[in-house]
């Protein structure tokens, strides 16, 4: 039986949980001062809705400088050739391009909707550190604006990849590179802060009653994730620090001449590396694991070993990091083990999707613009998974290695995986963002112009790469053409499509169809219980759960 509120208590309220952590309860909500107005209000807010805005905004003005930053690219490789761009500015675009979409895009879209729905998902009041939720935001608009004057400075902005190896990155970088690597010290303090309130509010701030099996799975990724970045961030920390001790102190951790190690340089990257892949992706599968079953119309195939696979996902990535460093000259067992292991960490992910399809299946389904940008996510998502595991064939990557093969494999993961999920989430819970429902045929409009531009942009990569071409080039033989226009095109295309992402949020902003609390007709998470457009101040006394059937 759940705990109760003290009978005294005016504003206590019910709801019943099914397994796999769907409720519902009517929130109390009471009478606030009015915040600050303009520029005050946002830049002091530490409520948590606010807080979400922001983090949304800001991730996706990112997210179109990082695009723009693509377009040179591929207009530049439109034609074989030089054609718009020296091949030092080409560089520095690719690796601008990686960096603020890593760091500045996925990531805070990402803490944007958690900051947003975990407190909404687990009946809290606000997130656990609200002060802290509002310094951790505003650090990030000070690390990136850093690191994109990079670009105005003597030399230009980092130009080694966004992978900065050194010694790239550090006997042969411009002088700017100083700056970069403060920018990404603010950036994972951020990330860092954010993480600890997360856990910190999942853990103590649950409604009464809710176990840690009834939270739903957006909360549950996201709990791991946040495990995996107080983890993984002090190793970039340190592997920055080193780089800046080469650079300015003449020490030698990655230089041969002084009897340093440029392969450690790779080993500590990628030890952080590959866990921020996971970091970019395991808040994609909680969001598609909240889409599927409400418009399946049916509860979520298998949620405990959902959670269990989450947390093998998040274990594993600890395993796998040298398969980046085939080439390098590891020895013949390491190669082996983390061939084994890479193969390995499909199982758990494998097992997601076997219960994302299940889930579907003979569901009542209806194809609105969440569902469209989640189904799309899983089977382009499973193509970027089915190339990984050809890169993990530790003597077919030797072929694979540096060629366009590997962009088409991450970019495979990571746009429909990650910004498709993302685009899903916003659509899903815009009507309770902002109590009205989006443009369907606008919002349509844009999953057909994205997924055809998706497709038309990265798929010919695979082709381009397994003929032989390099990453990370300028210019190009006669015989890739073909692929890199097509490429061009699909990324140009699937660019401005972005346009009409922004033209639905806007409008859903100003108005549109009203949304009522259960904005969707499956959807059955603590979430749809409060009105739409969600109070600035809900759940203020907690709902009270009261459990008719066991968890499975």
């Amino acid at each position: 039986m759940a705990p109760q509120l003290p009978p005294q208590h005016p504003l206590q309220h019910s709801s019943t949980t099914h397994a796999g952590g769907h409720g519902s309860a009517t929130p109390a909500h009471h009478q606030h001062a009015h915040p600050p107005k303009g520029l005050m209000r946002w830049l002091l807010t530490t409520n948590h809705k606010e807080i979400g805005t922001l983090y949304l905004i800001f991730s996706l003005t990112m997210f179109f400088i990082g695009g723009i930053f693509a377009l040179v690219v591929r207009a530049e490789l439109f034609q074989p050739g030089l054609q718009l761009v020296q091949p030092e500015f080409f560089n520095q675009m690719t690796t601008m391009h990686g960096l603020i979409m890593v760091f500045a895009a996925v990531m805070p879209a990402f803490t944007g909707l958690a900051n947003w729905m975990i407190p909404l998902q687990i009946g809290a009041p606000d997130m656990a550190l609200p002060r802290l939720n509002n310094f951790s935001f505003w650090l990030l608009p000070v690390a990136f604006t850093l690191l994109l004057s990079t670009l105005f400075m003597p030399g230009g902005g980092p130009n080694f990849g966004w992978t900065f190896y050194a010694p790239l990155s550090t006997t042969y970088a411009p002088p700017s590179t100083t700056f970069f690597i403060l920018a990404l010290h603010i950036a994972g303090i951020s990330s860092i802060l954010g993480a600890i309130n997360i856990i910190a509010t999942i853990l103590n701030m649950r409604a009464p009653g809710m176990r840690m099996m009834d939270m739903p799975l957006f909360v549950w990724t996201w709990l791991i994730t946040a495990f995996l970045l107080i983890a993984v961030m002090p190793v970039l920390a340190g592997v920055i620090t080193m780089m800046l001790m080469d650079i300015n102190f003449r020490t030698s951790f990655f230089d041969a001449s002084g009897g340093g190690d440029p392969v450690l340089f790779q080993h500590l990257f990628w030890f952080f590396g590959h866990p921020e892949v996971y970091i970019m992706i395991l808040p994609a599968f909680g969001i598609v694991s909240a889409i599927i079953p409400t418009f399946a119309r049916k509860r979520l195939f298998g949620y405990a070993s959902m959670v269990y696979a989450t947390g093998a996902i998040a274990l594993l990535s600890f395993l796998v990091w040298a398969h980046h460093m085939f080439v390098v000259g590891l020895p013949l067992a390491a190669e082996l083990f983390f061939m084994y292991t890479t193969m390995l960490i499909a199982v758990p992910t494998g097992v997601k999707v076997f219960n994302w399809v299940t889930t579907l299946f003979r569901g009542s389904i209806s194809f609105e613009p969440p569902m469209l940008f989640a189904l799309a996510f899983v089977v382009l998502f499973t193509i970027g998974g089915f190339s990984g595991l050809m890169l993990a064939i530790a003597p077919a990557d030797f072929q694979y290695h540096d060629t366009y093969f590997v962009v088409a494999h991450f970019h495979y993961v990571l746009v429909p995986g990650a910004i498709f999920a993302i685009m899903a989430g916003v659509y899903y819970w815009l009507p309770k963002w902002t109590g009205h429902y989006p443009n369907e045929r606008l919002a349509q409009c844009h999953f057909w112009c994205s997924i055809i531009g998706v497709n038309l942009t990265f798929f010919p990569m695979h082709f381009a790469g397994l003929a032989g071409m390099p990453r990370r080039i300028p210019d190009y033989a006669l015989q890739f053409a073909d692929f890199n226009l097509l490429s061009s095109i699909g990324a140009f295309f699937f660019g401005f499509s972005q346009l009409l992402f922004v033209l639905v949020v806007v409008l859903c902003v100003r108005g549109g169809k009203k949304a009522p609390a259960k904005a969707w007709e499956g959807a059955e998470d603590l979430e749809w219980s409060v009105p739409s457009p969600a109070p600035l101040h809900t759940f203020e006394t907690p709902p009270v759960f009261h459990r008719q059937q066991a968890h499975d």
